[in-house]
């Protein structure tokens, strides 16, 4: 027979299981979570939805069933026990993943060591009495070592805190607030289940803590969502801005005005490279989405190919790029290369000599564009009346697009050097 402590647990499992389901419906749907997200939170919400199914079938076991259930009883607590260690670990994956941290695999190998052990102390529990035993009569009872097998769930679950300290920074104040009260809730009420019997309040802790957290990433993606929209609206204004500098024409088609008399053949190059450039310019004005390398690369040299003959024995340009095959937004390097040419030629210095690389590492994509110009003070690149894109929108839009960085540095030839990095999964 049933008493109000059993209704309560009932009501209490069936709460949570609603709730887990509410949350896997809601990440399936949900148009504004990133894909690594969505993935994690309907990975986190199905295992949720084991872990409160297997205590309900332990609670219907044990409650309603007599001895003939004793192993189902054994089954439904051991796969409770499992799938709520589980939500731990992924938790350590996601914090991880979320910080985009170097040193993810040894934080991981750290998490999962410490489950293990948890998961060992789970399979002895089954052939031994220290820590939970049934009787033959399907009762459940608790060892006197009980506090032992949930010591490293404790441990794990403070290392996410740990974790999520160290590396605080790299989250928004929303996944801040998220992660902690999904690690802290079910903290709490794991310690104070450890020493007591009664309600399931881990059960509804873990269920309250995930929808929480689903609902604050939720948030905070929409907002970025939000974000990135009027941004992108802004970066479309500044690109039509682009639309061609009345000097840069100006002084294309005096060249082409004397070459052809000068040089027949060049003049009808340049005017071939100019057509290329402004094709490649209006097609990148109209593009909201990530283009190939190589096409971005075409455009830059349809640019200096112009420019060339502008400062002829002025400006020299190497290229060494054998990796052309990944994705960045458009308009990224032929500004670089462009605010080059702006900051570095000087007819009383040497020669401006522009590399432009490319290369291939185990994480993602390098571009390099170095310089021998004079060089330029960092706080130059947040200017707003220069007529063609700021290096801090091509930042904004490296990581707003791919989640790519961009470093700007003085290097040894007196120059400039800026690099872009762009990690694999992101192009």
């Amino acid at each position: 027979m049933t008493d109000w402590m059993d209704l309560t647990n009932f009501t209490i499992a069936f709460g949570g299981l609603m709730v887990g389901i509410l949350g896997l419906f809601l990440a399936l749907i949900s148009p504004y979570a990133h894909k690594q997200q969505k993935k994690f939170f309907v990975v986190l919400f199905i295992i949720l939805i084991l872990y409160i199914s297997s205590d309900i079938t332990s609670q219907i076991s044990l409650i309603l069933l007599d001895s003939n259930y004793t192993n189902l009883s054994r089954l439904s607590v051991f796969c409770e026990s499992l799938f709520s260690s589980i939500l731990m670990v992924l938790m350590t994956l996601y914090i991880l993943d979320c910080s985009k941290n170097q040193k993810r695999n040894l934080h991981m190998n750290i998490s999962v060591f410490i489950w293990f052990i948890y998961f060992i102390l789970l399979v002895i529990t089954q052939f031994t009495k220290g820590i939970y035993y049934f009787t033959d009569d399907n009762v459940y009872h608790r060892g006197i070592y009980y506090p032992v097998l949930l010591l490293p769930i404790v441990v794990l679950s403070l290392y996410n805190v740990f974790i999520l300290f160290v590396y605080r920074k790299a989250f928004s104040k929303r996944q801040l607030y998220a992660f902690i009260l999904y690690l802290s809730i079910p903290i709490i009420c794991m310690l104070i289940q450890m020493f007591s019997y009664g309600l399931l309040l881990t059960v509804i802790g873990t269920s309250i803590a995930s929808i929480i957290m689903f609902i604050f990433i939720l948030y905070d993606q929409i907002a970025q969502y939000i974000n990135q929209r009027e941004l992108s609206t802004k970066q479309q204004a500044s690109l039509l801005a682009l639309e061609m500098r009345p000097h840069f024409i100006y002084n294309t088609l005096t060249s082409v005005y004397y070459l052809c008399k000068q040089d027949p053949e060049k003049a009808q190059q340049v005017i071939l490279d100019f057509n290329t450039y402004l094709r490649k310019n209006f097609t990148a004005m109209t593009s909201e989405n990530l283009i190939l390398f190589e096409d971005e690369l075409a455009h830059t040299k349809a640019y200096l190919a112009v420019e060339k003959v502008r400062f002829e024995g002025m400006l020299f340009v190497k290229y060494d790029t054998p990796i052309t095959k990944f994705r960045i937004p458009p308009l990224t390097l032929q500004p670089l290369v462009e605010n080059a040419v702006k900051h570095g030629m000087d007819p009383e210095l040497e020669p401006l000599q522009i590399d432009i690389l490319t290369r291939e590492t185990d994480e993602g994509f390098e571009i390099i564009v170095e310089d021998n110009g004079s060089g330029f003070d960092n706080t130059e690149i947040t200017y707003n009346d220069d007529p063609h894109i700021a290096l801090n929108n091509i930042k904004e839009r490296l990581s707003l697009m791919c989640n790519a960085k961009m470093t700007i540095a003085p290097n040894d030839k007196g120059g400039t050097t800026v690099t872009i990095f762009i990690h694999h999964k992101n192009t």
